[in-house]
């Protein structure tokens, strides 16, 4: 495998736990089909990229919140005020689901809103996101 499909595997990963659209699942599925042999270096390469885009988010938070109202801010204010009550209800332990589907993302700039310590922090949202892409090489190879 090619230095440029890890590449191409660690920005649709960063990005898609960003608030940039992308699937990075396609990408990891694809580039496992095409090389089963490799599941563990693409998954250390999806579960980094994926929870550094999880950081650049609680940066945000940590910085930014100020300008939630502006139209460019990365998270909607509702869902912003939603995740950081689930956060503030249900503590760290929360950010295991920071893969989720449109909850994830503004869990982790809420977690970065509510000034959640940045070890934990990156060690749950680390441990959340290799687990769904540990899930998605599980199926991928017990179909291919």
């Amino acid at each position: 495998m090619t230095l440029l499909a890890y590449l191409t595997l660690f920005l649709a990963a960063f990005g898609a736990a960003t608030i940039l659209p992308g699937s990075s699942e396609v990408v990891f599925t694809a580039l496992l089909l095409e090389h089963p042999e490799a599941l563990t270096p693409l998954l250390i390469v999806a579960s980094i990229g994926n929870t550094l885009g999880g950081v650049v988010n609680w940066l945000l938070g940590r910085f930014l919140v100020e300008f939630q109202e502006r139209p460019w801010f990365p998270v909607n204010p509702r869902w912003l005020d939603r995740a950081s009550q689930l956060f503030q209800r249900f503590g760290y332990p929360l950010l295991l689901l920071s893969w989720l589907p449109v909850i994830g993302d503004p869990l982790t700039v809420a977690a970065g809103v509510l000034r959640a310590r940045f070890l934990p922090f990156l060690v749950l949202v680390l441990i959340g996101k290799a687990a769904r892409y540990g899930m998605i090489g599980f199926a991928v190879s017990a179909i291919a």
